[in-house]
């Protein structure tokens, strides 16, 4: 019967709504990056050097943790789909456990993310000293606050999962969680590419 509900399931995965927000979110963050391609071009050497205050290692490891924390997530999600009624007790540990490392990684960021912006507001640098560091410190601020959401959503589904709330035929808000996590992840992938590598 799960089997037969689990193949029924619609794609794109998660609940609809959660895609109007990540296209709200993409519309949102898409309109940044252009403003700040398009501001780049008109003073590229200021853009440069600026740049060069930026921890490269630290915004790789960022990287390095997000993408390892949406496999994580993924192998959750898996330890559902794939159990059936007379394991769903074992698969919900282990997909706990799995999600407890999503959000270990998610903490590990944010923390990486202060460190960071300590270092650059010891610099003395802020959103007023030009429109390089106005961009960045918006952009990885409105990013910051989206990983601090998506480990609070993260800790929520691991609460229900705790409880034994998703089975192979229903795993559908933990999906929706997932989804919301990768879209943090990409949003994250192109902001390093265009602010920390892009010269």
């Amino acid at each position: 019967m799960s089997k037969a509900l689990t193949l029924k399931r619609s794609y794109p995965p998660g609940d609809f709504a959660i895609w109007i927000v990540i296209y709200i979110e993409l519309l949102t963050f898409g309109l940044f990056f252009v403003g700040y391609a398009f501001s780049r071009r008109l003073n590229v050497q200021m853009f440069n050097d600026s740049q060069l205050f930026l921890n490269k290692t630290a915004g790789f490891i960022d990287t390095l943790i997000l993408i390892t924390s949406s496999y994580f997530i993924v192998k959750a999600i898996l330890s559902i789909k794939n159990s059936n009624e007379n394991d769903i007790r074992i698969s919900s540990s282990i997909a706990s456990k799995w999600l407890l490392a999503t959000m270990g990684f998610g903490g590990v960021f944010l923390v990486n993310k202060l460190l960071e912006f300590s270092d650059i507001f010891a610099h003395g640098f802020s959103l007023s000293t030009n429109t390089f560091f106005m961009f960045y410190l918006l952009l990885t601020m409105f990013h910051f606050m989206h990983v601090l959401l998506g480990t609070i959503i993260i800790y929520t589904i691991r609460q229900k999962t705790k409880r034994l709330g998703y089975t192979s035929a229903d795993y559908s808000g933990m999906e929706t969680g997932a989804v919301y996590w990768h879209l943090v992840d990409l949003l994250w992938i192109v902001l390093f590419a265009l602010i920390y590598i892009l010269r």
